[in-house]
């Protein structure tokens, strides 16, 4: 069932604070800061340089062909049909569902352009063969979806440029095995929003509103691969995914999948478009998630307790009010938000400690995007 309430429209419309009507809106949108959005990371360059994937070498090399391979070289060209989609179909959105599918764009615009610039930075500081192939390989991917999301942008006259947001973007540095847990999870969980996406609207064609979602399947077998690279570099280093560090794995799964959860229901517009229930479609992207996840994760949340999706929409609504209480301003509205922040604080807290789900890795780490 949705959580969608009709009553808090007037606050939704509120929440569409930072509008988007021009490139600079759009660049600022990219750019700012917030616990939701996509951020651009750096990392200590001397380790990636150390890693040994020789306990995996036979699968490393399969990938390394597949990626050779390059079989969506020429996937990210705009056909005519393209063209003629854009120019009947978005004059249709209002002005709300506009800047919804405006803050999906630029979102995912960034979540793309920030691995691009993550992997060739790698790729640049190090010497290491194997990692140096890869990161070029991964690079190339995420700049073909950072340009192709960009080319829709500037049908909007919005486009972004990308070397001002690189230079601009705030970067986050983060320990290697931090890099490994967080990127792993958001190309496997964008694999499972696209494909769940592109699976929908083949059964309702009559709700794709865009024609970018048609590119959507051969698009997150990208990101997949790119999930099986850093699943083959955990497993080829054992004592990240052992001890301590299934705290940290559990750690960046909640975190990965609170913000999806989050973020999505503060566009309710966007899925009721394409026929979805926000609730439904973000649960069963987090169950393909979690079911792809255990290829290389030995704990695993227990999304279907009851439990587990009261504390997200308790941080949905906790996420709600502290907007508010920021776009109110003044002293009031900052220590409204303030409390707001230490509640999601305890919120988030509360679902990490809930009892988790362990499990053995299987012996062969490669798995098949099937879903």
């Amino acid at each position: 069932m949705s959580t969608h309430n009709p009553s808090l429209d007037q606050d939704h419309v509120a929440l569409l604070m930072d509008r988007v009507e021009s490139s600079a809106d759009a660049i600022a949108k990219a750019v700012k800061r917030t616990l939701l959005s996509p951020r651009f990371y750096t990392t200590d360059h001397a380790a990636m340089d150390r890693i040994d994937v020789s306990p995996v070498r036979a699968e490393w090399d399969a990938m390394m062909k597949e990626y050779e391979g390059d079989n969506n070289h020429d996937h990210f060209q705009r056909d005519a049909a393209f063209a003629e989609e854009v120019r009947t179909l978005m004059p249709q959105l209002s002005p709300e569902m506009r800047q919804e599918f405006l803050d999906f764009l630029i979102s995912s615009l960034t979540s793309e352009f920030s691995g691009c610039v993550l992997y060739n930075e790698i790729r640049k500081n190090i010497s290491n063969p194997d990692i140096k192939q890869l990161m070029a390989y991964m690079a190339r991917d995420e700049s073909r979806h950072a340009g192709f999301l960009n080319q829709s942008l500037k049908d909007f006259d919005l486009g972004i440029d990308l070397g001002n947001l690189k230079r601009t973007k705030h970067y986050t540095y983060f320990k290697p095995k931090y890099i490994f847990y967080a990127t792993y999870l958001s190309e496997k969980i964008g694999y499972a929003r696209y494909i769940t996406i592109f699976r929908h609207l083949e059964r309702h064609p009559d709700k794709r509103f865009h024609p970018i979602f048609r590119w959507f399947e051969r698009w997150c077998n990208d990101e997949f691969r790119h999930g099986e690279s850093f699943a083959l570099m955990m497993r080829a280093q054992p004592q990240l995914l052992s001890g301590l560090n299934k705290l940290w794995i559990r750690f960046f799964i909640l975190a990965v999948y609170a913000t999806m959860y989050v973020r999505d229901h503060g566009r309710p517009l966007l899925h009721e478009a394409m026929g979805m229930d926000t609730t439904t479609y973000d649960m069963q992207v987090l169950r393909v998630t979690n079911e792809i996840c255990r290829q290389v994760f030995p704990v695993e949340l227990d999304i279907e307790h009851p439990a587990f999706k009261q504390g997200l929409d308790r941080l949905c609504a906790i996420s709600q009010a502290h907007a508010l209480a920021k776009a109110r301003g003044g002293l009031w509205g900052k220590l409204q938000a303030l409390g707001h922040a230490a509640r999601g604080v305890l919120a988030f807290a509360g679902l990490y400690l809930r009892p988790v789900k362990t499990q053995a890795l299987p012996e062969k780490i490669r798995c098949e995007p099937v879903w």
